[in-house]
């Protein structure tokens, strides 16, 4: 049997895991909080605890019986935990692996003015996050060309879905409709994440793929296309210049592109949220939005 082992199951891993398991994969998935484990379980994903340092010996058992990983463990400032210096060989700890995916992010391509990216435009990460996620991406695909296998690096998105959106955000009394001069992000269901995974896997396809549906845009319309589908008041606008933001939130700010899913789509992968009018109606109609 095939067998899935995701290292860092949260919110992409556990769609990434319910589209292997319904292909009939098993799955596995690690997780830091033993709180946490049961709600796996409950999803049918083999709970194991690690918390990104050493391998354990349950960690090593599972990765010898895996055919297929899926790296979703932010690297950090000391890299990603599976090339650290000193740490065992990937190769002895899986060798029955087909297909590896790293989840990376379209940050490491840094700002472009709202100008379009593909996969071919030379990265130039502006965040510390950034640096330290093409850092992991070569590790990952050095990796699959030492190996022989298919190592797919999978550029996210900013990533919604069931339980984390703009609708509910509205219902919550959280949205804000920030207003930046000619901004512009690329968004990504959290379904279609899973199901472009099992896409790359099935087919044994490597190297840098973005995962982005087909509609950059403002962040603004997104409020406002959520507020229209409930029926509520459109948010006031929000100058970015003034308003009160973290240093996190205001450097995803810093960067403003717009990102191309064609080499993904040329493949032959079909979204089925290709776009968030569609994606949030989906969403609404289907109750499914509050998670």
């Amino acid at each position: 049997m095939k067998h899935l082992l995701i290292l860092g199951a949260g919110f992409s891993g556990k769609a990434i895991g319910d589209v292997f398991r319904q292909a009939g994969f098993s799955v596995s998935g690690t997780t830091r909080s033993a709180d946490k484990a049961e709600s796996l379980r409950q999803l049918g994903i083999e709970p194991i605890l690690y918390d990104g340092g050493a391998v354990s010996d349950a960690l090593a058992a599972d990765m010898a019986r895996a055919t297929h990983v899926v790296q979703s463990i932010a690297p950090g400032k000391d890299g990603d935990p599976l090339f650290r210096p000193g740490a065992p060989a990937l190769a002895s700890l899986m060798p029955r692996l087909e297909w590896a995916g790293y989840l990376s992010t379209v940050g490491v391509y840094g700002d472009h003015k709202g100008g379009w990216v593909d996969e071919e435009t030379v990265m130039n990460p502006v965040s510390a996050r950034s640096v330290e996620r093409v850092e992991a991406e070569n590790h990952w695909l050095a990796f699959g060309t030492a190996s022989g296998l298919p190592v797919a690096v999978l550029r996210l998105a900013g990533i919604y879905g069931p339980g984390r959106n703009a609708l509910r955000n509205m219902e919550e009394g959280t949205a804000r409709r920030l207003i930046k001069k000619d901004q512009v992000f690329n968004r990504i269901r959290v379904e279609d994440i899973g199901r472009s995974a099992l896409f790359l896997a099935d087919r044994h396809l490597g190297g840098v793929w973005n995962i982005t549906d087909d509609e950059p845009g403002p962040p603004q319309d997104v409020v406002a296309e959520a507020a229209r589908l409930m029926g509520l008041p459109i948010p006031p606008d929000i100058s970015f210049e003034t308003a009160e933001l973290s240093p996190m939130a205001r450097s995803f700010y810093g960067e403003n592109k717009r990102v191309s899913n064609a080499k993904l789509k040329a493949a032959g992968f079909e979204f089925r949220f290709p776009n968030y009018h569609q994606s949030l109606a989906e969403l609404y109609s289907s109750g499914r939005w509050r998670g």
